[in-house]
């Protein structure tokens, strides 16, 4: 079964105070549809008078939607979900056309999102404060979280809903008004999510789009009124974020990149495995922060599962993702498939052994249509070792490195060793490995037998090491704490005033 894909805008505008704005004459960006290599509209890049123009937009919001009630701002949450649940498909169909992702995955990426909205809609108990009466003679205190003010969110071409809705549905629910920019790689799915917001009576000024590239995001980094930045994307513009975020003030929330192992025991089951690496490692063509793109193969595991890995990925389905039995879609963008391929050349050259080389796949390969796509298939290799450029580097593309190691203990010092701490797996049947990995790993999101643990959306999403910037997780809790301040409130009455001034320290009398 085939599905067509909706029309795709010529011209894709901001959207400031409520309104789509339509890009007037200056800098814009051609949007590809990456399957048939064919130009499917125009997005704007915004300037930083358009960035101020947003910002100011949401400034103005402010002071009236922090003032409402959390249930009235949670009921406009509600409408939205219920509008994102009649609309999820026709946001996978946008984000097929724009990132090229097949549309099962995308479908699963939009259910992902409206997960943080679900969660999003309890926040008058996530606001709620401490008190305690009494903490000292006639005086009580309690505590009570306040919005920020203008929050920004800037974010990545693999995930065009889910990663915004990280953000922005916790962020507007708490009593923010929100500033998104996301990439301008697939930026249609940014304004069908701001259409459903101000049709679920979200008032106009809350929520905003400023399409664009490095112009908009420094704009944003030093803009007085911006209070804070959340940030998906890889490691050096994630450092860039959090440096220069926090210089003018800001709070910063900058996910970076990542390395992501999995480890298989000699004693795992080897068929779920190889389901696990296939899928892991090659869905969404390896364009995900919690791809598994390397195999950390344990022991004598490796003789038999390397050659079930080749097999399997000689067989992957690969074509355009609007196929319902395609397993993987294209690269993103023709520049990502060069970076992809040049990754694979430096892996011969360093003397991995390549067993599948995604090189070879074509567009006449995908099928009728996709000549001028940016294809590949997926690519294995073998023998890869931590000194090698494959092993070091986010390649961010459908490579699949196998590493071999003696042991659990080496295989722990492999992965504690590496300069990105995102996620790891573990697949095995002992108890006792899988609890030892858990607590000795350093890595900020652990599966065991669960090849991408991205946590659910109330426990909050984040590495360790080089693949966070900040202090907080995107989302749950964490989440609810970064789009919030703390603020500590001590009363009495004159009638429990005792005369006179005093000079000490106050204590509890």
């Amino acid at each position: 079964m085939t599905l067509t894909p909706p029309s795709t805008a010529a011209s894709i505008g901001h959207f400031v105070n409520g309104q789509v704005i339509s890009p007037q004459a200056g800098r814009a960006q051609e949007v590809f549809n990456p399957a048939t290599g064919a130009v499917s509209g125009h997005v704007a890049l915004a300037s930083a008078a358009d960035v101020d123009a947003a910002v100011t937009a949401a400034q103005a919001a402010f002071p009236a939607w922090s003032d409402t009630p959390p249930i009235r701002r949670a009921r406009v949450l509600f409408k939205f979900l219920e509008l994102l649940n009649l609309n999820k498909d026709k946001l996978a169909h946008l984000i097929t056309a724009e990132h090229g992702k097949v549309f099962t995955d995308a479908q699963g990426e939009v259910s992902r999102g409206i997960d943080i909205v679900e969660f999003a809609c309890g926040i008058p108990q996530l606001l709620k404060g401490d008190f305690t009466d009494q903490v000292s003679t006639g005086i009580d205190n309690w505590t009570l979280r306040q919005p920020l003010g203008v929050v920004a969110g800037i974010t990545p071409f693999n995930f065009p809903v889910m990663v915004p809705m990280w953000m922005f549905p916790v962020a507007i629910a708490a009593g923010n008004c929100f500033v998104l920019k996301p990439s301008p790689i697939d930026p249609s799915p940014s304004l069908l999510m701001a259409d459903l917001l101000k049709q679920a009576g979200l008032p106009d000024g809350v929520f905003n789009v400023v399409q664009g590239d490095k112009e908009a995001v420094d704009a944003l980094l030093v803009h007085p009124d911006v209070k804070a930045v959340s940030f998906v994307g890889s490691t050096p513009i994630a450092n860039y974020i959090y440096e220069t975020g926090a210089h003018h003030g800001k709070r910063v929330q900058a996910l970076g990149g990542a390395k992501n192992h999995m480890v298989v025991m000699p004693d795992a089951d080897l068929e779920q495995a190889v389901d696990a690496l296939i899928g892991a490692g090659y869905g969404s063509a390896g364009e995900r922060c919690m791809a598994i793109s390397v195999a950390v193969l344990v022991g004598n595991v490796a003789e038999k599962l390397v050659p079930m890995l080749q097999a399997r990925a000689k067989t992957l389905v690969v074509k355009d993702g609007v196929n319902l039995d395609a397993e993987m879609g294209p690269i993103v963008t023709a520049a990502a498939h060069s970076r992809i391929t040049g990754y694979i050349d430096q892996g011969v050259k360093e003397g991995a052994k390549l067993l599948v080389d995604g090189r070879t796949f074509t567009g006449a390969d995908a099928g009728k249509g996709c000549d001028k796509g940016f294809w590949m298939g997926g690519t294995l290799f073998d023998h890869v070792t931590p000194d090698m450029g494959i092993y070091k580097k986010e390649i961010f593309g459908p490579v699949l490195g196998c590493v071999r190691v003696k042991d659990l203990a080496e295989a722990v010092e492999l992965i504690n060793a590496h300069e990105f701490g995102n996620g790891v797996s573990c697949f095995t049947r002992d108890g006792h490995v899988a609890r030892e990995f858990s607590r000795r790993i350093q890595v900020g999101m652990v599966g065991i037998n669960v090849p991408i643990p991205v946590p659910m959306a109330w426990h909050g999403f984040g590495g360790w090491k080089k693949s966070l910037f900040g202090d907080m997780h995107a989302y749950g809790e964490e989440g609810v704490r970064f789009y919030t301040k703390q603020k500590s409130i001590m009363q009495r009455w004159p009638e429990s005033i005792g005369k006179g001034a005093e000079f000490v320290m106050p204590t509890a009398k």
